[in-house]
């Protein structure tokens, strides 16, 4: 995984350039910050690294890092921690984004630790956007990619219509 403090970061792109600034809002995530509307660092490493569902070298450098932070305390997690990963991967997926080959093991290393940080995240109670991201991001991480985008559009209302129409089908 490449350090943060590392200057290869100024060599990897995002949606708006050069990735340095990647570094610093990954650090503030280790604060385990409140999430929701233009929330910090979340909007930008959103909007940096799963752009309008573009990925970028950059994103699969920040994956294990994302997931890193999870692991040393997944109770806390949020669903972004979930989602932004597992959206990454959806995104890769969907668009044959190759994985620059000195990323490509801890990418992939930290998506397969997913599975068992949703279960260490399950001690306390979920809200419905956590549930739709961690099973999204289980999806993701075993390679089930159109369920893992199915999840992430899941809520009570849409799964009840969805269970409504396969009644009637």
């Amino acid at each position: 995984m490449i350090p943060l403090e590392h200057s290869r970061w100024s060599e990897l792109q995002h949606a708006y350039g050069n990735a340095a600034d990647i570094p610093a809002l990954l650090r503030r995530l280790e604060n385990f910050p409140a999430e929701g509307g233009e929330r910090e660092p979340w909007f930008t490493l959103w909007s940096s690294l799963c752009h309008q569902g573009d990925v970028f070298d950059a994103s699969f450098a920040a994956v294990p890092h994302i997931i890193r932070i999870l692991a040393t305390e997944p109770e806390r997690a949020t669903p972004s921690f979930f989602q932004l990963p597992a959206c990454i991967e959806i995104a890769r997926d969907q668009n044959k984004t190759p994985i620059p080959r000195e990323l490509s093991d801890d990418y992939f290393t930290a998506l397969h630790s997913v599975p068992k940080l949703v279960g260490a995240a399950s001690t306390r109670p979920w809200s419905d956007d956590l549930l739709c991201s961690a099973l999204a991001a289980v999806a993701a991480a075993k390679g089930f990619h159109l369920v893992a985008k199915a999840n992430l559009e899941l809520d009570p209302a849409t799964a009840n219509q969805f269970l409504e129409w396969l009644e009637n089908q």
